[in-house]
Parts: C-alpha cells; sequence; structure tokens
C-alpha cells in the first residue's frame, strides 16, 4: 500500500490486510437510481454511459441474496464463533463449510467474515491496548501444492510481515502466531481447501498444522471446500494417517449449503420468496413486478438447477445484454442467447423437459384460507 490508498472494490485481493479491510469497512454498493423510458433516453451522452456503467458495476456484483441456506449457514457460524470465547488455555472448535460448487460457499463464508469484522471493530476499537492495527480476520487462499510452510508463508503475506521470504518452517509458524496474538485476529478463513492432497506428506502436514493452530492460537478455524469428507478432513481410523486426521475432525463441525429443491413444497415456496428479492436488485428500465418470480421461475430453475451461484451469474450476464443490447428487459428470448458454466447447461435439458411435461413444477400451490 502507497501513501494510504484505499483499494478500489473492482481490485482487491483478499488475501492482504489491507484488501481485506477495504471490504470490510467500504459502505454497501449504491444501486442506482431505477429511470423510466424517457428519462433514459433524455440523459445526455456522457451521463448515459456513466448511467450504464454503474448498472454494469451494480449488476456484476448483484449479490448475495439471503437466501434461507445463506441465512441458516450465519446462524450456525455466529453459533461457533461465540461459544468459542474460552480462555486461552481451552483449544477452540473449528469449522468446515463443505458442499459443492455453485452452492455460494466462498460468498456466503465472506459476508459472514464481513460481518464479523464489523462487529469486532465496532465492540473493541480500530486499535489494539498495545497500539496493534485490530485485524479480526486473516483470510488465506489455498493451492494444490500447499504445505505447511506454505501455509504459514500464504499467512505473513496476508499479514504484509518482512519476514515472509526467509526462514523455517518453524520460524513462519512463531511469526504467524506473533502477527495473530499482536493484532487480535479471532477467524482464521482458509478457502479452498480441497485443493490438498489429503492422501500425501503435504495433507498430514497442514492437518498436523491445523491442529497446532486450534491448540496455540485464540481463534476459530473457517475451513471451505469441496466433498472435504471424501478427501479425508474428518477421517477416522487407527493407523498414523487416519488418526491425524481423525483428530482434526473431532474438533471439527462441519456445515454444508444445500441447493434450491423443487420436488417439495417447501422447497418450492423457498424458490418463490427468493425470487422477488433478486428481481428488486435488477436496474432495468422495463423491469415489472413478477418479472422473474412469475414469468420466469420455471426457466430460471431449470437454467441455474438449484444452484444459487449458477443462477447470480445467468442473472448478471443477462441484465449485462440487456442494458447493452437496450432491451432493458428480461425474458426468455433474451436468456437463451446468454451463455451458463457448462454444469448447469449439461444438467439443464432433461431438468426443463420435466418442467414444459408438467411432471414437475418450481410454482407452489396458491395458499388457501380457513375459514372463519
Amino acid at each position: 500500500m502507497n501513501g494510504g490508498s484505499v483499494p478500489q472494490p473492482g481490485s482487491l485481493a483478499l488475501s492482504r490486510k489491507e484488501d481485506f479491510k477495504a471490504f470490510a469497512e467500504s459502505p454497501r454498493r449504491s444501486r442506482p437510481d431505477l429511470l423510466t423510458r424517457k428519462q433514459l433516453k433524455s440523459l445526455p451522452t456522457q451521463a448515459r454511459a456513466d448511467y450504464d456503467r454503474q448498472r454494469r458495476q451494480w449488476h456484476a456484483n448483484i449479490g448475495p441474496v439471503k437466501t434461507p441456506q445463506l441465512t441458516e449457514l450465519h446462524e450456525d457460524l455466529w453459533d461457533i464463533v461465540d461459544s468459542n470465547e474460552q480462555d486461552g488455555d481451552k483449544a477452540k472448535g473449528a469449522v468446515a463449510v463443505d458442499a459443492f460448487p455453485g452452492l455460494g460457499k466462498t460468498t456466503s463464508v465472506l459476508a459472514f467474515a464481513r460481518d464479523f469484522h464489523q462487529r469486532e471493530i465496532e465492540e473493541s476499537g480500530a486499535f489494539t491496548s498495545q497500539g496493534h492495527e485490530r485485524i479480526p480476520v486473516c483470510r488465506v487462499g489455498l493451492t494444490g501444492n500447499t504445505g505447511m510452510k506454505d501455509l504459514n508463508r500464504a499467512m505473513l503475506e496476508f499479514f504484509g510481515h518482512p519476514g515472509q521470504m526467509r526462514g523455517t518452517t518453524a520460524q513462519f509458524g512463531r511469526r504467524v502466531l506473533d502477527c495473530v496474538l499482536s493484532c487480535d485476529v479471532r477467524l482464521v478463513v482458509l478457502d479452498d481447501l480441497h485443493f490438498l492432497k489429503w492422501g500425501q506428506k503435504s495433507g498430514i502436514e497442514v492437518s498436523n498444522h491445523l491442529k497446532w493452530i486450534a491448540n496455540e492460537f485464540p481463534v476459530t478455524l473457517l475451513m471451505v471446500g469441496v466433498e472435504l469428507a471424501k478427501k479425508g478432513l474428518f477421517g477416522e481410523g487407527t493407523n498414523g494417517r487416519d488418526t491425524a486426521l481423525a483428530q482434526t475432525g473431532r474438533r471439527t463441525t462441519r456445515l454444508g449449503l444445500r441447493p434450491f429443491t423443487i420436488d417439495t413444497e417447501a422447497g418450492r415456496r423457498e424458490w418463490r420468496q427468493m425470487l422477488p428479492a433478486l428481481e428488486q436488485r435488477v436496474v432495468l428500465t422495463d423491469k415489472h413486478p413478477g418479472m422473474l418470480a412469475d414469468e420466469l421461475s420455471d426457466y430460471l430453475f431449470a437454467r441455474s438447477t438449484g444452484h444459487i451461484g449458477s443462477l447470480m451469474t445467468l442473472i448478471n450476464r443477462s441484465c449485462q445484454r440487456a442494458v447493452r443490447t437496450g432491451a432493458e428487459c428480461l425474458d426468455q428470448e433474451l436468456m437463451d442467447r446468454v451463455k451458463n458454466d457448462e454444469a448447469s447447461e449439461a444438467a439443464r435439458l432433461e431438468l426443463q423437459a420435466a418442467l414444459e411435461k408438467k411432471r414437475l413444477t418450481s410454482r407452489p400451490r396458491p395458499r388457501t384460507r380457513r375459514p372463519a
């Protein structure tokens, strides 16, 4: 960071403390005004370009939507993090958010980390009693070659520690601990934990290191990944390898994120309740009530297969096309020309056929009033 400049939202790298702080403390993005067609046409050329740029950026950052899944995950996270207020002589429970791609794991966890950062700063101030900068959250992304030394170095990089390039694994670990204690870190987020090769030496090293963090650091360890149980994070066993992983599993609470489903009435109601909330965020001149929830409910479910990440991608890209082409509205004709992620496209045809033949529906039954 040079001259105390604040990084722009589009240029943040959350693996650095300055950027994470900017992410957590920046004001929420303001939604552009919804103009009428007449107002839109009356804008001077430069004003129209500015307005379309604002909408482009708004739609690209339209989430997260407070879905039931996100609310459930955050409630569980608050339970665990707040229960970890034990004194330093007690090991704290860890959390693993383990779910398939496209369900919003990272987005949901970052939203929680942002709220946690804000709460800690509001309650305890921006500086510690020793005058150090308070950094409630340390967030690190892992790669497929991450070993114990690499993990320590990544954490040192987050803090901008000058000793991040040279030293032994143990020295790196002590420097990380010093940063955590000095900055009063309370939550360590390890994203993309599935990149580790748990069956190899590096996986066992990191598993032991996670256990060390739980024992020695006054933090809640929050791990995020795909199929962590299958990869062995919670594995039980009697040999040396399995025992090391089993100890991590005994101290770790596994949380998940479920997709939207439409095979039950409760699932259909959840889907129906989410769409109007999403529709409220769309800034298109010809948007109208029911555009998503009434006219596109089945279509959007087929295109996203109930995965919130795929749905948000589709809405974002469709809004970009609607602004760029002047359509200013979302409908099936426009959205059919917009490509989505490969997983959703591959699963779309069978689901769409079932919806078209009325074997499935995303629409809940109308509620009937009880007689007085």
